[in-house]
């Protein structure tokens, strides 16, 4: 009786380790399948050309951002100032700490203002 059981442990456990062993392989090959899949293409020569022009397009337009005057918000006034400008008028406006936080907390209300909900038709 006891070589029956032995047995039928040996086939049991050789069981497990087969069915083990394959849900191992099986998960290694689908983690290799993913990846081998998910990898984004190299950089060839034209998308490193193509990169570099957009950064200098971005750059270029950063400097212009930077340098020149322009509009950021037309209707609630609001500009773009060039940074040395700007640190100009800040400097002048601290002069008097009172005078400038009561300007700095109107213009954040002013830029930062919701606009009046739309008429309502039905009314």
């Amino acid at each position: 009786m006891n070589t029956v059981t032995g047995n039928w442990d040996r086939a049991k456990a050789g069981a497990w380790f087969v069915g083990i062993a394959g849900t191992l392989l099986i998960v290694g090959w689908l983690t290799h399948f993913v990846v081998q899949r998910t990898r984004p293409p190299g950089i060839d020569q034209a998308r490193a050309e193509l990169r570099l022009k957009n950064l200098a397009e971005l750059r270029a337009e950063n400097q212009t951002a930077l340098t020149s005057y322009g509009w950021i918000d037309k209707n609630k006034g609001l500009v773009r100032l060039p940074i040395a400008r700007a640190i100009e008028l800040t400097l002048a406006r601290a002069q008097d700490p009172a005078a400038a936080r009561q300007d700095l907390l109107e213009r954040l209300e002013k830029a930062t203002a919701k606009p009046p909900p739309p008429p309502n038709p039905y009314e």
